[in-house]
């Protein structure tokens, strides 16, 4: 074998090496939010949960028992989801049942602080309540969150804005454009 063969093979296999340390390098960095990371996001995991996945082709349905029924099984699986407690609060919400929709969404948001869809969605149904004010705290709290415009922040304040219509209602501290 010549010195050019064995250099030429030499450099093969420090390529072939440095592909397998890179190669167990990013398998370790993908693996590890899923194994360590306390504050993993269970999205991935809900996406093969069968209920969850019914209960979201429920919602959107519009069938609001099956999507209560479906998101509830799910929710004994994966209680501190803050996705499946806004989706069930809203699937509660379409069926008047408000105590029981603010109770997914306030445990949403204790969740998700910035959970811009649970602070949308229980701004509605807190205009449901007729309660403006606490409303108008989650319009605030979406516009802290929404450095950019966002369609939640954009949503609550059009229905504000109606609520303020029908009732009559004055404007408020917290109701201007942003």
């Amino acid at each position: 074998m010549s010195g050019r063969d064995r250099e030429a093979g030499a450099r093969v296999r420090r390529v072939a090496v440095a592909s397998m340390l890179a190669a167990a390098a990013f398998a370790v960095t993908v693996a590890r939010p899923v194994a360590a990371d306390p504050s993993f996001d269970l999205s991935g995991a809900l996406a093969r949960d069968a209920d969850a996945v019914a209960g979201k082709e429920a919602l959107a349905r519009k069938d609001w028992s099956a999507a209560t029924r479906r998101l509830s099984q799910a929710l004994v699986r994966h209680p501190d989801d803050a996705d499946l407690h806004n989706d069930l609060g809203y699937a509660y919400r379409n069926q008047k049942q408000l105590d029981r929709a603010l109770e997914h969404y306030k445990r949403a948001i204790a969740l998700d602080p910035r959970h811009r869809g649970a602070h949308e969605y229980i701004g509605e149904a807190y205009l449901m309540m007729g309660d403006l004010a606490s409303a108008e705290k989650h319009l605030d709290a979406l516009r802290a969150i929404c450095l950019l415009p966002c369609d939640e922040l954009a949503d609550l304040e059009k229905a504000v804005v109606a609520y303020r219509t029908v009732k009559g209602a004055p404007s408020g501290k917290g109701t201007g454009a942003r």
